[in-house]
């Protein structure tokens, strides 16, 4: 590292932590030739990673988009922040590790569907009502079904509580 007072290309580390936020760490420098202290930062360079929209445009990815469209499917619904951003950094993560510079809107967002189908199904529902835009009615049930056919087994054969034995 070049000292930037007198621009000796030999230095020592004297110390070394991450920042607050853990996503570099700080080196303070000793210059070997003049024997000044610097600090400088290593981080991670991260790659562009472009998303490409149903209408061909790209724009760079950007994970707060993806956490807005799960805070409003997850209004009013017993889901955490903690939970959402967490949902919101499994995709994120996901979406880096293929090591793709380009990825669609539509594989994000069948990863958000299927992580919000673990977590929440109203919350699922109502993202995949917009997200897929459905037509009519039907689709919509078909997509509900869809969902009661594989998670909701249980409550196609559960037998019906008598009225009387609700309020015990």
């Amino acid at each position: 590292m070049k000292c930037r007072y007198c621009s000796c290309l030999d230095s020592r580390v004297v110390d070394s932590r991450p920042t607050e936020d853990g996503t570099s760490i700080r080196r303070r420098r000793e210059c070997t030739g003049c024997g000044k202290r610097f600090t400088t930062y290593e981080k991670i360079e991260e790659l562009p990673l472009m998303v490409v929209k149903r209408d061909g445009t790209r724009e760079e990815f950007n994970s707060e988009k993806i956490l807005s469209g799960v805070r409003k499917a997850c209004e009013k619904r017993p889901v955490s922040i903690a939970e959402m951003t967490g949902l919101v950094d499994e995709v994120t993560r996901e979406v880096y590790n293929s090591l793709d510079q380009e990825v669609t809107t539509i594989r994000i967002g069948e990863l958000v569907m299927q992580r919000l189908r673990e977590l929440d199904e109203v919350a699922y529902v109502r993202f995949a009502s917009v997200y897929r835009s459905f037509k009519d009615i039907n689709t919509f049930m078909q997509e509900l079904q869809m969902l009661l056919g594989d998670d909701g087994k249980t409550a196609k054969t559960a037998k019906p509580v008598p009225a009387d034995a609700k309020n015990d």
